[in-house]
C-alpha cells in the first residue's frame, strides 16, 4: 500500500505514451518494478516513481511480459511490437529476436520457458524458448489471451477469447482444442480467480455486451463438441486416404501416371525485368510433365499467407514463375505444393511438396561495383580480422547470389560487393581490404543490419566502428526541433481549451439565470456564444489530436534513429550509449549526438 501511495504522490508523465504495462523484477533490479512500453520505448520505474531503466525498441510496444525464458534463474523481458518482432531483453540489452507475420497484440507466459503469443491477423501459437511449438490461424481476431488449468491435470491450458464471441482452450504443448464455447458477442476479457471461494480458481469470460459466463473443470463434462470434431476429422482423413488410393490404382491401370524419375526443380533468383522488381520463384519439371497448379505458403508475403497459381489451359506448361515480395528483411520458409501430371486432359496428378528458404536480404540484388562518384558518402568503418572465404559464406547465407557473382576479390585480403535494394533502388557498397571493413550506404537501418548479421555469423563480440551519416544527423536535428515545436503547440492548445471550458461553464450558468428571469433575448445571446465556443473547442480538439499524432510519429523517428545508430557497433556498453543519446537529445546537444553516431562515445 505504501508503494502505491508513493507513486500517487509523485505522478510521472510518460512522453512516449503507455501501451503496455507489466510488473516484475529483472536481473539488475533489487525490487519489482513497473515496466511500461510506449512509442518505440521501454521504461521501468521503482515503487517511488524513479526511472531505473529506459531503452528503445523497433516500433510501438503492444505487449510486455516478465519471465525466465532461458531458465538461468533471472527474469528477462519479452516485448511484442507493431514491427512484427518479439524481442528478448536482458535488462535493456536485446539478446534474441523472433520475426512474426503481423503485429504482436498479446503475450502470456507459461512455466519452464514457454510463452504464448497472438497476432493481429488471427494467429495464436506457443514458443518453447525461441522454438515455435505450434500455431493456428483464424479468420477472427484475438481479443484476449489467458492461461487456466481447465481440465484439472495440473497443467495450464491456453485460453483464447475471439472477436466472433468464441472461447477455446488449447493444450499448450500440442495446440489441441480441449474445450470451446461461443458467446453472442465479441469477447471483452477473460479473468481467473477464486470468485466463489471454493478453494480453487474459476475462469470468468465477459463479452462486450455484458454477458458473463464462468467455467471450471466441470465445464468439460458438458462439452462434447470437441470429441465429435475429432471423430469427424479422423473420418475425413480416412476418406482422403481412400480417395488417394483409388487414384493411384486408376492411374496405374489407365496409364495416366507420371514417370518414376520425375522431379520438381526450383530456382530462386532476383529479377528486375518484371513490372515490379521482385524475388522470382521458378518451378519446372525435369521432363515434359506439366504443372497444373501450384500453392505456395509463406508467412507474411501473401494475404492469408497462401498463394494459388492456376494457369489458363492454353498457358499450362512444364515451367511456372511466381513473384515474391517479402515486405521485411527476415529469413522465410516457403512451402511449395505442385500438382504435376502427364497432360492437361488427365484428371490424375501427382503432388510434389517441398520447402525452400528465402535468405534474410532476398530483396537485394548484387550488382557490379560502381565508379567512385556513385559510391554513397555515408559509411561505417571497422577493423575485421577474417578470411575472405568466410565473407563469401556470409554472403551466400544472407543474399541470393547469382551464378555469375559480381564479387571482386583476390582470394586473400581484398573483397568488395555492391548491393542494390529492390524496394527503393538505393545502393550499398561493402569493401574489405587489409583487415578493414567499409560499408557505404545512405540507409542506416540496412547498414546496421549488415553489421549485426556479420557479427552473428562470424561470432564477433566486439565491433568498434567509426560512422558518418550526415543526412541522418540532419534528420535527427530536424526531428528534435519538430518535437520542441509540437510540444509548445500542445501547451498552447491545452491552455486554450482550458480557457474555453471555463468561459463555457460561465455562459451556461448565465443562460440558465436568464431563462429563470424570462429574459429571452440575453438567453439567446448566451446560447449563441455557447454554440460558437463549443464549435471552436471541437476544432481545437481535432487540432490537438493531429498535433499529438505528429508528435508520436516524430518521437518514433527519433527513437528509431537512436536504435539504428546503437546497432552500428557491437559491445556490452549499449545501455550507457542509449542513455547518452537520450541525454543529448533532451539537451539538444548536437556536438555530443554527432560524436555518439560517429564513435558510440561522448
Amino acid at each position: 500500500m505504501a508503494s502505491l501511495l508513493a507513486i500517487r504522490q509523485r505522478p510521472t508523465t510518460i512522453p512516449d505514451g503507455v501501451a503496455a504495462i507489466a510488473i516484475g523484477k529483472l536481473n539488475s533490479m533489487k525490487d519489482p518494478a513497473i515496466i511500461i512500453g510506449g512509442n518505440c520505448s521501454i521504461q521501468a520505474f521503482d515503487f517511488k516513481g524513479n526511472e531505473i531503466l529506459w531503452t528503445v525498441t523497433g516500433d510501438n510496444v503492444r505487449s510486455i511480459i516478465v519471465m525466465d525464458i532461458d531458465l538461468d534463474g533471472s527474469n528477462e523481458l519479452l516485448v511484442g511490437s507493431d514491427d512484427y518482432e518479439i524481442r528478448e531483453f536482458k535488462d535493456d540489452i536485446i539478446v534474441n529476436e523472433i520475426s512474426e507475420t503481423s503485429s504482436i497484440c498479446s503475450l502470456i507466459s507459461f512455466s519452464i520457458g514457454r510463452f504464448a503469443y497472438a497476432l493481429d491477423n488471427g494467429t495464436v501459437g506457443v514458443y518453447d524458448k525461441f522454438r515455435r511449438v505450434w500455431r493456428v490461424k483464424s479468420k477472427s481476431s484475438v481479443n484476449f489471451l489467458e492461461k487456466y488449468d481447465l481440465d484439472g491435470d495440473g497443467k495450464e491450458e491456453l485460453i483464447t477469447g475471439w472477436s466472433n464471441g468464441k472461447v477455446d482452450a488449447r493444450n499448450s504443448i500440442t495446440g489441441e482444442v480441449i474445450f470451446r464455447d461461443v458467446l453472442s458477442n465479441s469477447i471483452a476479457g477473460v479473468v481467473v480467480g477464486d470468485y466463489i471461494r471454493a478453494g480453487k480458481c474459476q475462469m470468468i469470460v465477459v463479452s462486450i455486451a455484458g454477458e458473463v459466463r464462468g467455467y471450471d473443470s466441470t465445464s468439460l463434462r458438458v462439452e462434447s463438441g470437441v470429441q465429435t470434431n475429432i471423430i469427424h476429422d479422423l473420418l475425413q482423413k480416412r476418406q482422403i486416404l481412400m480417395s488417394e488410393l483409388n487414384n493411384y490404382t486408376k492411374a496405374t491401370n489407365e496409364g495416366q501416371g507420371i514417370p518414376g524419375d520425375t522431379r520438381l526443380i526450383t530456382e530462386i533468383s532476383v529479377s528486375e525485368e518484371t513490372i515490379e522488381p521482385c524475388v522470382l520463384l521458378t518451378l519446372s519439371t525435369n521432363n515434359s510433365m506439366i504443372l497444373k497448379a501450384v500453392t505456395v505458403f509463406a508467412e507474411g508475403i501473401f494475404e492469408d499467407e497462401t498463394h494459388v497459381v492456376h494457369p489458363d489451359r492454353e498457358c499450362i506448361s512444364s515451367e511456372l514463375k511466381i513473384t515474391l515480395l517479402p515486405p521485411k528483411d527476415i529469413l522465410l520458409d516457403i512451402h511449395i505444393r505442385a500438382f504435376v501430371g502427364s497432360s492437361v486432359d488427365n484428371d490424375q496428378f501427382h503432388v510434389f511438396e517441398l520447402t525452400r528458404q528465402l535468405p534474410k536480404f532476398s530483396m537485394y540484388l548484387l550488382v557490379s561495383y560502381p565508379e567512385n562518384e556513385d559510391v554513397p558518402k555515408s559509411f561505417v568503418k571497422f577493423r575485421l580480422v577474417e578470411r575472405v572465404q568466410r565473407l563469401d559464406l556470409w554472403l551466400s547465407q544472407n543474399f541470393i547470389v547469382p551464378q555469375k557473382t559480381p564479387v571482386k576479390t583476390n582470394g586473400q585480403d581484398f573483397w568488395k560487393i555492391a548491393i542494390k535494394s529492390l524496394r527503393d533502388s538505393s545502393l550499398t557498397c561493402v569493401t574489405f581490404e587489409k583487415e578493414v571493413m567499409l560499408i557505404y550506404s545512405r540507409n542506416i537501418n540496412f547498414t546496421a543490419d549488415i553489421v549485426q548479421t556479420l557479427a552473428s555469423y562470424l561470432n564477433l563480440d566486439q565491433i568498434d566502428s567509426l560512422a558518418e551519416f550526415p543526412k541522418v544527423l540532419d534528420d535527427l536535428w530536424e526531428s528534435i526541433q519538430s518535437v520542441k515545436t509540437l510540444q509548445q503547440n500542445a501547451v498552447k492548445l491545452n491552455a486554450s481549451i482550458a480557457d474555453s471550458s471555463v468561459l463555457l461553464k460561465n455562459l451556461i450558468v448565465q443562460a440558465e439565470d436568464f431563462r429563470l428571469l424570462d429574459d429571452t433575448s440575453n438567453m439567446e445571446k448566451c446560447l449563441n456564444d455557447i454554440f460558437h465556443i463549443d464549435k471552436q473547442m471541437i476544432q481545437n480538439h481535432q487540432v490537438t489530436c493531429e498535433n499529438h499524432e505528429q508528435l508520436l510519429v516524430t518521437l518514433k523517428k527519433i527513437n528509431n534513429i537512436i536504435q539504428n545508430a546503437s546497432r552500428l557497433r557491437v559491445n556490452n556498453n549499449r545501455t550507457d550509449t542509449i542513455t547518452s543519446y537520450r541525454q543529448a537529445v533532451a539537451s539538444e546537444n548536437m556536438t555530443i549526438l554527432k560524436k555518439l553516431i560517429e564513435t558510440g562515445n561522448k
